[in-house]
């Protein structure tokens, strides 16, 4: 009961900053529409570990911000190939293993790499993961491993 009501009390901040109106009227519909969601979510006994994770905390943050870096530099990459398409674009497809143990470590690993321009997860499959990349650069990013030991750490799997 004590992750619905955390679901809750995350719903109605969403739903705070994102309404912008705060009559008694339209917020009394706020709460009780946040409320009947965390219900239904508790009736449907989806409120677990994996579908809000508030455990990983912090540390997905600090993961969010070196992701936003590596999306940024992706860009470039990207803006290189449209620009120069013979000397810089090389599409591959390649498969890299995933060290995380659970599926929502798995998940937030191929769910990085799709985020980032020029890769994309193409197949998940238990701990094998099928990448796209269109250069050279993308594809040695990936094969490094960073982003995955990032991932499992975020996730406390290491």
């Amino acid at each position: 009961m004590l992750k619905t009501l955390s679901l809750f009390l995350v719903l109605m901040a969403v739903w705070l900053l994102l309404s912008g109106i705060y009559t008694p009227l339209i917020t009394g519909f706020g709460v009780g529409s946040c409320l009947l969601s965390a219900l239904i979510a508790y009736r449907m006994d989806v409120v677990d570990r994996e579908g809000h994770p508030l455990h990983l905390g912090p540390r997905i943050i600090t993961y969010w911000a070196w992701l936003f870096v590596e999306i940024f530099k992706a860009n470039i990459d990207v803006a290189k190939c449209v620009l120069f398409p013979q000397k810089y674009l090389r599409p591959s497809i390649f498969t890299v293993t995933a060290s995380q143990k659970s599926d929502l470590g798995r998940v937030i690993y191929a769910n990085s790499i799709t985020l980032t321009p020029g890769t994309v997860t193409v197949d998940l499959d238990g701990n094998q993961v099928m990448v796209h990349s269109m250069t050279e650069v993308s594809a040695e990013g990936i094969k490094s491993g960073d982003m995955d030991r990032r991932v499992t750490k975020v996730m406390e799997e290491a």
